[in-house]
């Protein structure tokens, strides 16, 4: 699963019946696209600049998105309002992972409150490293790469790309971003190609996993394509569905 997105309850059910749940990230919910009162932003500065920041961003008008951010944010503390908006939402759902669960960071996630929540057992959190489950080795590369959005977790290319190479050859390649593969990088609601990695593509053509698992597009062109022999697969936008994809062997 990946783009929790705040939700909660269905989270807490994610992990029913399975022997590990994982997720790939993207936990915060800042604003929902869907329903433009629900989240950080709208709570703060209510749905009506809500409407109008996401349709600044849908028409890729991203100058003027940051204006309307940085006028509504003068003279407040900023950094402080979102961190413990923020924690209040952590809370939440570290408490709703089962046990186990294996999970990285997704590109709207704050890698450093992450300690003092998942500090506990059963919890395990990946980001360039590599775990056994079941006798397959699963390899997890967190957060996204540079993009006109300026999420709080994103690593310039260099580093993302020294992420994928610290894993080497695993069964199960998983991240939040997909590989640069159009197809799996297009968003069609939103009108607009997400950032892919070229690294991510580059280690399925190398190292040949046998399933490249990711999520970050909400509604991909394509939800599942193969590249060689690796099956590729977003595991969805959990926030909407609420349902988790179940691999097994």
């Amino acid at each position: 699963m990946s783009d929790v997105h705040g939700n909660t309850e269905a989270l807490a059910r994610a992990g029913d019946g399975a022997d590990a749940l994982i997720c790939l990230g993207d936990l915060v919910l800042f604003l929902d696209y869907a329903d433009h009162s629900r989240g950080i932003f709208p709570d703060l500065f209510g749905v009506e600049n809500a409407d109008r920041i996401v349709e600044l961003r849908t028409a890729r008008r991203f100058a003027e998105a940051h204006a309307l951010g940085r006028r509504l944010w003068a003279g407040l503390d900023r950094e402080r309002m979102i961190e413990d908006a923020v924690r209040r939402q952590y809370a939440q759902m570290f408490a709703a992972f089962p046990t186990p669960t294996y999970a990285t960071y997704g590109n709207v996630d704050i890698p450093s409150l992450w300690p003092e929540y998942a500090d506990r057992p059963g919890l395990t959190v990946l980001d360039g490293q590599r775990v056994e489950i079941g006798g397959r080795v699963f390899g997890f590369v967190g957060g996204g790469l540079p993009s006109p959005m300026r999420t709080p977790y994103e690593v310039d290319v260099e580093e993302y790309a020294a992420k994928v190479e610290a894993l080497g050859e695993v069964d199960v390649l998983c991240s939040h971003i997909p590989p640069e593969v159009p197809e799996l990088c297009y968003d069609t609601v939103a009108r607009r190609f997400e950032r892919g990695s070229e690294a991510l593509l580059a280690a399925i053509r190398r190292t040949r996993p046998r399933y490249a698992l990711f999520g970050h597009v909400h509604q991909p062109l394509a939800r599942r394509m193969r590249i060689g022999g690796t099956e590729c697969v977003n595991v969805g936008h959990f926030a909407a569905t609420g349902r988790p994809w179940a691999l097994e062997w």
